[in-house]
């Protein structure tokens, strides 16, 4: 299974490795009206050359497509992959640095949903346009936003080609064998699976039933505890007496998790079966989550 993950990686890089195209033409000044996914309509250019990204899944987008080189300005978010780094930092979110921003000179930003709506209109009237890209509720919003963003910043062959080889991906992992008992039949009990968000005396928040989150869980093979759930909260009475099989959790809070009362007590967490994911792999809507899908199938065949 490893080596399919790295194959399918390779060949997606290879689909990207020349990058849209952004030469000038007779054609590069044009505009368009564009809808946002707030239903605003606004005129942007259709060949932005200098694109700023106020959301850290925008980003992980763009260097997909290899169009990487039109980044003028990311978030202190905006950390994967790591070559995100090299592009200049324009601060945080809803704390946005207009100023900051402006002074990237750029033509095109592409916003997700954490930027006030404010702050849209304050760009509006200095004539900048910004577009916002959401998450959506399903996993196949994922193909969705990629195809948005491709449009937005050109690359619209790209985020086809792109798209055609995650369902692939996708595709494969869906119509693996599913796991056998020990007298070679299918086991028939679904495992039981809990995304950590937050926890502890803040309260404790994971992905209900409407959200994409729920899809990646189910398409791996669990069953989210929290599908009949709608929004974010959820009780550590739920948590505690579902007793999940397994836990998934973004890495840098898995030891404290584990490690306090009264999570440590969770039959996942004392058998070994905490999933510690990189950050932005499941708690963003980017080509990661088939990752996630594939991490977590692998797990529940063991």
């Amino acid at each position: 299974m490893k080596k399919a993950s790295l194959l399918f990686l390779a060949i997606i890089l290879f689909a990207v490795s020349v990058s849209c195209g952004h030469s000038v033409t007779n054609s590069d000044n044009d505009t368009y009206e564009y809808i946002d996914d707030y239903g605003q309509k606004i005129t942007i250019p259709s060949h932005p050359k200098r694109v700023v990204s106020l959301s850290p899944a925008v980003t992980e987008i763009i260097f997909t497509l290899g169009a990487d080189s039109i980044l003028v300005g990311r978030t202190e978010f905006c950390s994967y992959p790591k070559e995100a780094a090299k592009i200049e930092n324009i601060g945080g979110i809803s704390n946005l640095n207009i100023e900051k921003v402006l002074s990237v000179k750029p033509d095109l930003i592409i916003s997700g949903s954490m930027v006030p709506q404010k702050v849209v209109q304050q760009f509006e009237k200095m004539g900048v346009p910004l577009v916002c890209v959401v998450e959506k509720p399903v996993f196949d919003g994922l193909y969705e936003n990629i195809s948005k963003i491709g449009k937005l910043i050109g690359c619209s062959d790209k985020a086809d080609s792109v798209n055609v080889l995650l369902r692939e991906r996708v595709n494969m992992l869906m119509n693996q064998t599913p796991a056998e008992s020990d007298n070679g039949t299918a086991e028939q009990q679904t495992p039981t699976v809990y995304y950590v968000v937050g926890f502890g005396s803040g309260g404790n928040f994971t992905a209900g039933g409407d959200t994409f989150i729920n899809d990646i869980i189910s398409m791996s093979g669990g069953k989210n505890i929290a599908a009949e759930s709608k929004g974010w909260a959820f009780s550590v009475e739920a948590l505690m007496q579902s007793n999940p099989d397994y836990i998934l959790i973004r890495a840098e809070d898995s030891a404290r998790f584990c490690q306090t009362a009264p999570y440590n007590n969770l039959s996942a967490v004392r058998h070994g079966k905490v999933i510690a994911l990189q950050s932005g792999m499941i708690d963003l809507q980017v080509p990661r989550n088939i990752d996630v899908i594939q991490i977590l199938r692998e797990r529940i065949k063991q």
